[in-house]
């Protein structure tokens, strides 16, 4: 990775015109857009189907895409939906917002249109896609026709006999389900054709598209339900214990995520066969992979089940370098960035060190007045090269956002670490940006929204919560072109 610079934009929060971002002409044109503001990335937040919460961090499958992120233009186009049917639909009224409430009631009714009109089965295509995925496809296909079956309820509170996979049952529902399995199948099908064509269009553009994967997969999801072994589950599949992190300055009781944690010692066992299969698959995505949570191979936090919060946790080992080596041995090397923010440990920066992936460096966290003094890792001076440096992330608020937030004194550490009081408070932020481009880190990744000065109305996410989150989204009238030409000077200026 050389120095260079790219953009922070959710697939959601493109412009569109039903309601959320996807790969419709919108995303093409942000590619352009993109290119012209000499940008080399495009970093994404996880592509996988949502669950309650919308949180792209809490996914149904590890492997499979978001079929909200099909583009109804796009099967319009081929002639399995109408242009009437797309418009009479209600998928919100602010087009700066995303209603997922209405999204989830009325875009799976049109898929479903273009399902049937489809001809599926006479596409070749189609059945290279399903005989290829077979290995994942199939559990999820049925897992999302079930969940269907039963209201949506978790496959936990499902019948015993599915919920334990037994092979008359699987038989009995697969059978009874099929149009369903081959609808989710179909689903899968389009998304990674359409994202396959998207993604050429950004190389051939020269923008490099950064993804992510969380370190965990949800409880409620087709790879838990179809691969307990790979997780601390007992003989009934119920979790013995699940992860978080520990109580901290910002949450007196710790963060209780409820993920089921990994059986460490069963995959070594394989030979890492699991995550060698979850990183191909990644590989054959992104041109580069962010890896959140990072310091969870170093050491995992482990809660009881069943907990309240996350008071009661303590720290395992995780698998450290060895699942790092094993991945350079079967995939060779491919650029991965770690995200090694939180309370990081010795153990965690020799795992960083030894892996040779650059870590995150934000610097909304250089001037928090409880971690004061010049060897901050988070100011900019002492971001090393193997670096990739942010305003902020998705889980920040934004940059106008956070300089209303801190405290008077440490926005006046921050000024005076730029020599800078006479810039107005309302255009600050761009001092700020700038400071992150002329860092040593090798690339510089801006949320949109702190190029575009925003307050935290148009923040991403604020951890801890539900209902409010992954919602912002630009219009068309966002992506001016003042806008792109300041990001192209504030680029150039700065050798990137």
């Amino acid at each position: 990775m050389k120095r260079k610079a790219g953009i922070l934009l959710p697939i959601t929060s493109l412009p569109s015109r039903y309601g959320i971002g996807c790969f419709s002409q919108s995303a093409y044109d942000f590619i352009d857009w993109l290119k012209d503001a000499g940008q080399s990335y495009w970093q994404i937040l996880p592509l996988g189907p949502t669950s309650y919460g919308d949180s792209p961090y809490q996914s149904f499958s590890t492997f499979a895409g978001n079929p909200y992120f099909i583009s109804l233009e796009a099967l319009v186009h081929e002639g399995v939906l109408h242009q009437e049917e797309c418009d009479a639909v209600d998928f919100g009224d602010q087009a700066d917002t995303v209603d997922y409430e209405k999204i989830y009631k009325n875009r799976y009714t049109l898929l479903y249109k273009a399902y049937q009109r489809s001809w599926i089965t006479e596409n070749h295509d189609y059945q290279h896609f399903v005989r290829k995925n077979k290995w994942w496809l199939s559990d999820y296909a049925l897992f999302m026709a079930i969940k269907e079956q039963y209201n949506n309820v978790s496959w936990e509170q499902w019948p015993e006999d599915i919920r334990l996979r037994e092979s008359a049952a699987m038989e009995e529902y697969y059978k009874e389900l099929y149009p369903y399995v081959e609808f989710h199948q179909y689903l899968q099908f389009k998304f990674y054709e359409q994202w396959s064509t998207l993604k050429d269009y950004a190389n051939q553009k020269g923008i490099r598209l950064i993804g992510d994967i969380p370190i965990y997969v949800a409880m409620d999801s087709a790879d838990t339900w179809a691969h307990p072994e790979l997780f601390q589950l007992d003989e009934k599949n119920v979790p013995l214990a699940v992860a978080g992190c520990p109580p901290d300055g910002f949450s007196a009781t710790g963060q209780l995520w409820g993920n089921p944690l990994y059986r460490w010692d069963y995959h070594r066992e394989t030979n890492y066969k699991w995550w060698i299969s979850r990183l191909t698959y990644c590989f054959q995505l992104y041109d580069i992979l962010r890896i959140d949570h990072f310091r969870g191979f170093d050491e995992y936090y482990s809660i009881p089940y069943g907990e309240d919060s996350a008071v009661n946790g303590h720290w395992e080992k995780g698998p450290g370098i060895e699942l790092f080596q094993c991945m350079e041995q079967h995939l060779g090397h491919h650029d991965v960035i770690a995200e090694d923010l939180g309370y990081v440990t010795d153990s965690v920066r020799w795992l960083v060190h030894e892996s040779g992936f650059p870590g995150m460096k934000v610097l909304e966290f250089a001037f928090d007045s409880r971690d004061s003094g010049s060897a901050n890792d988070y100011l900019p001076h002492n971001y090393v090269e193997n670096s990739v440096a942010y305003t902020g992330t998705h889980d920040n608020e934004t940059l106008v956002g956070w300089l209303d937030s801190i405290k008077k004194e440490e926005l006046e550490a921050a000024r005076d670490y730029m020599c800078d009081h006479h810039t107005p408070k309302d255009l600050l932020y761009k001092s700020f940006i700038s400071m992150v481009m002329r860092s040593n880190a090798r690339t510089c990744i801006i949320p949109l929204q702190d190029y575009m000065g925003l307050d935290n109305s148009c923040r991403m996410n604020q951890p801890s919560t539900v209902g409010k989150n992954w919602r912002w989204r630009l219009t068309e009238a966002d992506l001016s072109k003042e806008l792109k030409e300041e990001i192209f000077s504030i680029t150039r200026r700065y050798g990137r």
